[in-house]
This record gives C-alpha cells, sequence and structure tokens, in this order.
C-alpha cells in the first residue's frame, strides 16, 4: 500500500513547476490524470529530444502519469471535466494567467461545487497585485526576486543552471496539498492552496535579503566561492587539479591551520581570527592557502582535508554525477517505461521505510484517454467522434 493510493488528482498542467509537484504525488501512488491539449500536449514535450527523441524535461516530470487529451475551449470539455472532478481529491492547474478563471476552474467556484475537492493554483506572481497578469519563467522570477544579482562571478551576473524558481514552486505546492490533505482528515473539507514561482524563490532569498536590508549591501558576487564565509569554494592544487572545500567555524580553522596547512599560526593572524576578518581580507587568505597547495597534488590536499575533518568535494560533471558510485551504492537508480523505451530513472530523494515508489512509465500523448473517459461513462462511438472532431 503506497501513502496516495486512494487519491485522485486531476491536472490541468505544463512546464515544470505544477508536473514537478504532481510527480512527487504520483510517486507516493496518487492517480494522476494530465489533462493535455489534443495534437500538442505539454508545451515541454517538444522543449528538446535528448531522450530517445523525448524531452528531458518531460521524462523527468510525467512518469506514472495518465495522460488524456481535451480540448478546453471546446463544450464538450465542460463536462468531462465535471465527471473527473466529482472523482477528484485534488485538483492542480498553471495555465496562464486568467485561463483558470475563464474556463470556470478558479478556486472559489471549484470549492462550491466541490466541498472535499483540494485545488492547487500554481501561478507566476500570485492572483493578486500589480504582477497577476504578467507571465513568468524561471529565468524571469530569477532575475525579479535578485537571485541573478548574487549569482555568478563578479563581472558577470549569472542565472542558477537549473529550473530553481519552479522547483521551489513545485515543491510548496506538493506540502501544501499534503497538507490540506491533512486538514480535510480533521475538517471534512477541501481547501485551496494558493503558490506562486515569485513567492517560492521569495523565501528561498530571505538570507540574502536579510544580509542586504540590516547590512546595507547585497552579498557579492563571488563565483564558485562564498559571499560571507571563507576559507569556502574552489582552490588550485600543484598537479592542476582544483580543490572545493569549505570552514563553517573555529574548531575547523583551527585544525585547517594546523593539520591541512601545516601553520597553527595563521589560526591567530589578526586578519584571520574569525570568520568577518577572514571574508574582509579574502585575497590575502587565498594567498597563504595557494601558497601551501600549489606545492601539494589534489589527492594530497584531499587526504589531509578528510584526515582533519574538513568538508571537501570534486567538481563533477554532470556524467560523473550519473555514474557517481554513491548512487548505485544506494540503489537509486531504476527503470521506466516511455513511448521510446526504458529509460533510467531516479528514485525520489525521499525513502520511506517499507514503501517502494511508484515508477511507471511516461505516457505517450493522451495515451489513456479511451480509458478514463469509459471510466466516466461516455461511449466509445462518442469518443470516436470526439476525436474525429478534435475534441479528445
Amino acid at each position: 500500500m503506497r501513502p496516495l493510493s486512494h487519491l485522485t488528482v486531476v491536472a490541468l498542467e505544463q512546464a515544470v513547476a505544477a508536473p514537478f509537484a504532481t510527480r512527487q504525488l504520483a510517486d507516493l501512488g496518487a492517480r494522476v490524470i494530465k489533462i493535455e491539449r489534443p495534437g500538442a500536449g505539454d508545451f515541454a514535450r517538444r522543449y528538446d529530444t535528448t531522450v530517445n527523441g523525448l524531452a528531458s524535461h518531460f521524462v523527468w516530470l510525467n512518469r506514472s502519469k495518465q495522460s488524456v487529451t481535451l480540448d478546453l475551449k471546446r463544450p464538450e470539455a465542460a463536462d468531462v471535466l465535471a465527471r473527473l472532478l466529482a472523482r477528484a481529491d485534488v485538483f492542480v492547474q498553471n495555465l496562464a494567467p486568467g485561463a483558470s478563471a475563464r474556463l470556470g476552474l478558479e478556486a472559489s467556484a471549484l470549492r462550491a461545487r466541490y466541498p472535499r475537492l483540494i485545488v492547487g493554483d500554481l501561478s507566476g506572481y500570485g492572483t493578486t497585485g500589480p504582477y497577476r497578469d504578467k507571465k513568468a519563467y524561471d529565468l524571469l522570477i530569477q532575475s525579479e526576486v535578485g537571485l541573478v544579482s548574487i549569482t555568478g562571478t563578479p563581472e558577470t551576473p549569472s542565472k542558477v543552471g537549473i529550473s530553481i524558481a519552479d522547483i521551489a514552486a513545485g515543491m510548496y505546492l506538493y506540502s501544501g496539498i499534503l497538507t490540506a490533505l491533512l486538514v480535510r482528515e480533521q475538517t471534512g473539507q477541501g481547501t485551496a492552496v494558493d503558490v506562486s514561482l515569485f513567492e517560492a524563490l521569495g523565501e528561498w532569498m530571505s538570507y540574502p535579503a536579510y544580509y542586504a536590508s540590516y547590512g546595507g549591501t547585497a552579498p557579492q558576487r563571488t563565483g564558485a566561492s562564498h559571499a560571507t564565509i571563507a576559507p569556502y569554494g574552489p582552490f588550485a592544487a600543484g598537479d592542476g587539479g582544483r580543490v572545493y572545500l569549505g570552514v563553517q567555524n573555529e574548531r575547523e580553522w583551527g585544525r585547517f591551520c594546523a593539520q591541512v596547512l601545516g601553520r597553527p599560526e595563521l589560526a591567530a593572524d589578526p586578519r584571520f581570527d574569525s570568520n568577518s576578518r577572514r571574508v574582509e581580507h579574502r585575497e590575502a587568505l587565498h594567498a597563504e592557502i595557494d601558497r601551501v597547495f600549489r606545492t601539494m597534488t589534489a589527492g594530497d590536499i584531499v587526504g589531509r582535508l578528510e584526515a582533519a575533518g574538513i568538508a571537501s568535494a570534486r567538481m563533477n560533471t554532470v556524467e560523473e554525477f550519473v555514474a557517481h558510485p554513491q548512487l548505485a551504492a544506494r540503489d537509486r537508480w531504476r527503470t521506466v517505461g516511455s513511448p521510446a523505451g526504458p529509460i533510467r530513472a531516479l528514485r525520489p530523494p525521499v525513502t520511506l521505510d517499507g514503501v517502494e515508489p511508484v515508477m511507471n512509465p511516461v505516457p505517450a500523448l493522451g495515451e489513456h484517454t479511451d480509458l478514463i473517459l469509459g471510466e466516466l461513462g461516455f461511449e466509445a462511438a462518442t469518443i470516436a467522434e470526439w476525436r474525429g472532431r478534435g475534441v479528445v
């Protein structure tokens, strides 16, 4: 028994954020019915063709779901959605601003018709305020919340290399839905869950917001180093290798000086005897570290760091991450089906004792249309006629 196997989720979703949330629900056993446009589907299906002809984002976000094609602008769609929602526990949508209201699917209307339904709305900027109708994509949200301004090198502001705004919003929508399910167990009533990309990533910007508001300046862009901790980041070894390390407190700083650098006197150097002073004198600090590291190989440096209990890592390529021995040792890989054949997929990062996550296939566009419409009571002849007219 998976924890959510008793639940049905209906999703009018596209791109990354909402599909990420509903895939978490599917992982735990929920039946997720994904409504897609006839002929085209979720536009994330066409982002690229790198996974044996399929889009990498789509296969990541949509395994274990059932795909139904339905033209929401056709009058027949209202009846289909009404029958689906009457049986559903959760409804999720991240359509363009105002689209759900035009379709009569705003949270207030649905909650009135289906009192036990949990309605999850995911938008760019929220359902109120001057930005409510503004389109939003991951890069744009990273820019609006100030993340781009503090990411990258001093010369080059940069976006984060993955869809971090979408992921943040998707995870808050997922956790909000789980919370709403708990509330429904207590009250018997559903509720509305409202999440925006802007506010989700804004929460993750709280540290730099406090730092800038109370310190007078924003954290500086420092590449792979840390704006407010030193030493922290990449350092070159004498053999051309690079070692990434992080010193988190004064005890570690003392061990780093004595056991890694072989210079215990640096721990008490007035330029370096607190983290704030090390940050202030970062250039001099790095010069002292480089003076020692240039005489050592990367392997020797890592050996000393590990012996001293100082955290370290190497910069893997994506290919090296995929082949990482830790993933293999913890049995994190599975194989799932897809329209292009078997593909590898990582297990969800949360491991529940005794629960194997659902790892069902990535659906072809409209693969489950006939099945689900039949369950809703529509005759095969009706479905065939709708297909001929492009309704499904």
